[in-house]
């Protein structure tokens, strides 16, 4: 049994923020932490008071974190960057609402005070003597403060606070991690009983010192169960500050699920519905579990579910009979054919999820070369007569301001150098298209033949395949690089319209050309003859996309979407010399190119370079931040691994931005899961001038003075597959829809047809027909209530373990 705790966060844009540049404008940027620890970054969205990010990321955590906060921040190419304001959430908050959070927050101003972080280990004793009481407060350490200095670090001290008492430790200077080891003890005066507050403060010698943190305790618990542990430092107590919406809002979607996740036999039965659900007729699945689940579900909530179920059938290599199953469905209940696979149902997300999970490497193959051009070279491109601007567009005409025609046709050219590769590249990439991508698009034509077989409706069968691949899976990638990982950043407004233009052209193409010409957006005329041109290659790739032969699966059940031997993450990073024998730090790093799979972590001088270096992934046991102060540069990372002997080496890397970093972090930590000998602790600084510079201990094998983070990860669409997680999940939204089910079971039962009422010649054929759908859909209903309450037992019955109290009588549905 395990227990999981997942973080889904949308951050989707922000409203009425201050200006922060001369120009009157802002270049806003989001960071956010959990539990003071950076896990994401937003794109900077120029120019901007009111950005648009829609940016998404699923959070893996252990299951005590406790806070999540968001940071907004002004990008500054010269200096810092400016602080705009802060949402900072609770776990409590987060929890309060099962949906989770989905509404606008006003950001709040940024008090230094508040910015507490970190942990102190205290031993707490309550003696007496003939001389009265005496608090012992024995304060042995402190972990990842926050760093006060301009060095990166701090120069902390505690102060003990007992009664009318208050004593201090030594101050240890330039350090996060500072190891006191220091007995204060305090006597009771008279009066009655009194706290214990123990605050850390980081000592400056000009100027106030700075609050780094404090942990309390109430009398009664002084005396019942004195603290002797780590203990996390909390502010100040003081009224949250409401700035009242002058430093503008951000509008988040935040959900927390934390669950527990049985072993695998609890859900077989629950397994075995779902399957069966996929494999029998659309006619008899009113009360099949998925059905319930469709009625249930609606918006991002069917989205999530979508993506569940597709891991959930891809886990067990049944994909592709699910897919055909939503597909029978959507099919019998579309009356109008233009609105076919239109709308948001469980088949259209989850044919949309499953070309993401099973097509994203396809996808960043197809495009990725012509989007990153688009990119890099910058081109002004506009055929919008409303949009034009001439003064912008000078630089493509060295005779004075051009005209409109001449910034037309000069457009015209450069989105043709750009559409006419990336049409070229599609309708070419019929042989790398993923095997299981063919097969669902196979049966898709299929199933819409069947059931529109006119010869008016003919072009159904291609605008089917194409409304998913080039509506959705193509041009949206076109339009936002970055949220198909395309692109580290958001593009510039002026790139950003030139992927719109292309995404445009790419969903006509999709739309085989139908709309052009219709009254709409008439200044895409120009490129029209093409577009029209596209339109009949575009027919003779989907013909030969579904020229497929094989099975329902290419393989059986699988437990990854990506092999162990394909590469997961590759890229340069700057890695630091094993004896650097007194080089400054700059001269010490040296840039190589890395490979990540699930075997291996190798690296070379270049992408070309035939002698590798590899690193057993089995031999990692910790990959971890490493301070700033520890090199003197920023995004460094460190992978600890442990030779046969025994012996720990730890290498150090340093990324290209907070994202490469939190990227390469993930995806090494998830590669290394299953690794066993893991460290619980590590230095985030690095042993130079005989001491490590996070704690100053002076033995190279001094024990680590911070936690590690293994189970902090980020989730994307190489995860590996979990089918019992994925069931669990699926279970908790069946739960939602219980009582509905509950009262269909009653509507059905109080169904009767009256004997004696004249039903007329071969009625009594059809009463049969409908009684026996009726029994069938009856047992179902029945069925899957009695797995839901099993289930519900199990859960009672291991949740009663963990509290070591005896479970109740099973629950009768």
């Amino acid at each position: 049994m395990a227990r999981s705790s997942c973080l889904s966060v949308r951050v989707v844009e922000g409203r009425a923020l201050p200006a922060k540049d001369v120009s009157g404008s802002s270049d806003p940027y989001c960071l956010m932490k959990v539990d003071d620890e950076v896990v994401a970054r937003t794109a900077t969205v120029w120019r901007s008071l009111s950005p648009f990010w829609g940016e998404e990321y699923t959070v893996h955590l252990p299951l005590d974190f406790h806070h999540l906060a968001f940071y907004v921040l002004d990008e500054d190419t010269v200096g810092h960057d400016d602080v705009i304001g802060k949402i900072s959430l609770s776990r409590e908050a987060i929890v309060a609402d099962p949906r989770g959070i989905d509404s606008w927050i006003n950001l709040s101003p940024v008090d230094p005070d508040a910015e507490v972080q970190g942990e102190i280990r205290l031993a707490v004793q309550m003696l007496e003597d003939v001389r009265g009481r005496c608090l012992r407060c024995h304060v042995l350490q402190a972990r990842d403060l926050a760093p006060r200095d301009i060095s990166g670090t701090s120069d902390p001290f505690a102060r003990v606070f007992w009664g009318n008492q208050s004593l201090e430790t030594s101050t240890i200077k330039k350090t996060r991690f500072p190891h006191w080891d220091e007995v204060l003890e305090l006597w009771e005066t008279p009066g009655g009983p009194s706290p214990l507050r123990v605050e850390l403060w980081d000592w400056d010698m000009v100027g106030k010192n700075d609050f780094l943190g404090m942990v309390e305790f109430p009398p009664q618990l002084l005396q019942q169960k004195p603290p002797d542990g780590w203990f996390r430092l909390q502010p100040f107590p003081r009224a949250e500050e409401d700035s009242g919406g002058n430093l503008g809002a951000l509008r988040l979607k935040v959900r927390l699920t934390e669950d527990r996740v049985l072993p695998s036999q609890y859900y077989q039965p629950l397994t075995e519905l779902l399957v069966g659900s996929v494999l029998q007729p659309v006619e008899d699945d009113a009360a099949s579990p998925l059905a319930l689940l469709e009625e249930l579900t609606s918006g991002d909530c069917r989205q999530d579910l979508a993506t569940k179920l597709v891991k959930l059938f891809l886990g067990r290599g049944l994909a592709g009979p699910f897919l055909d199953y939503l597909t029978r469905r959507e099919v019998a209940r579309t009356t109008d054919p233009n609105t076919l696979f239109r709308s948001n149902s469980l088949a259209s997300k989850s044919m949309e999820q499953f070309m993401k999970l099973v097509g994203m490497r396809y996808l960043h193959e197809v495009l990725k070369p012509t989007v990153s051009r688009v990119f890099e070279e910058k081109k002004y491109m506009e055929l919008d007569p409303c949009k034009m601007d001439l003064g912008r567009a000078r630089r493509i005409s060295f005779k004075g301001t051009p005209s409109e025609e001449q910034v037309r046709e000069t457009s015209l050219g450069l989105l043709m150098g750009y559409l006419g590769p990336i049409v070229d590249a599609i309708l070419g990439s019929v042989g790398r298209c993923p095997p299981a991508m063919r097969l669902a698009f196979r049966r898709l034509r299929q199933r819409v033949e069947e059931r529109f077989p006119q010869a008016e409706q003919q072009d159904l069968k291609y605008l089917a395949i194409s409304g998913f691949l080039f509506l959705r899976f193509f041009a949206p990638a076109i339009l936002t690089p970055k949220l198909f990982d395309l692109r580290d950043q958001h593009a510039d407004p002026q790139t950003s319209r030139s992927l719109l233009l292309l995404a445009k052209a790419v969903q006509s193409i999709g739309n085989l050309g139908q709309q052009l010409g219709q009254g709409k957006e008439l200044w895409m005329a120009p490129l029209h003859p093409f577009l029209l041109q596209s339109v009949a290659r575009v027919r003779d790739f989907l013909d030969q996309l579904v020229d497929v032969h094989g099975g329902d699966e290419t393989g059986g059940p699988a437990t990854a979407l990506v092999p162990p031997s394909a590469t997961m993450r590759e890229g340069y990073l700057l890695k630091r010399k094993e004896q650097p024998a007194g080089l400054a730090t700059r001269f010490a790093f040296k840039k190589r190119y890395f490979w990540l799979s699930g075997e291996t972590f190798s690296y070379a001088k270049t992408p070309e370079w035939q002698t590798r270096t590899s690193i057993p992934v089995s031999h990692i046991c910790a990959v971890e931040r490493v301070d700033e102060g520890a090199f003197q540069l920023p995004h460094v990372m460190q992978v600890v691994t442990q030779d046969g002997a025994g012996a720990l080496h730890t290498t150090y890397l340093q990324c290209k931005n907070v994202n490469d970093l939190n990227q390469w972090l993930s995806a090494l930590r998830k590669a290394s899961a299953p690794n066993p000998d893991k460290l619980a602790s590590c230095h985030p600084g690095a042993f130079r001038s005989a001491r490590w510079t996070c704690c100053l201990q002076a033995q190279r094998s001094a024990a680590g003075c911070s936690r590690t983070h293994s189970a902090v990860t980020l989730g994307d669409w190489s995860d590996p597959l979990d089918p019992d997680a994925e069931t669990q999940m699926v279970y908790r939204q069946l739960l939602l829809g219980r009582d509905q089910l509950r009262l269909k079971l009653l509507e059905d039962l109080s169904v009767d047809t009256p004997p004696e009422a004249d039903t007329g010649q071969g009625s009594g054929a059809t009463e049969g027909v409908c009684s026996d759908a009726l029994t069938r859909q009856r047992e179902a209903t029945t069925r899957l209530l009695e797995v839901l309450a099993d289930l519900e037992q199990a859960h009672e019955e291991f949740r009663h373990q963990e509290q070591g109290t005896v479970a109740p009588r099973p629950l009768v549905p």
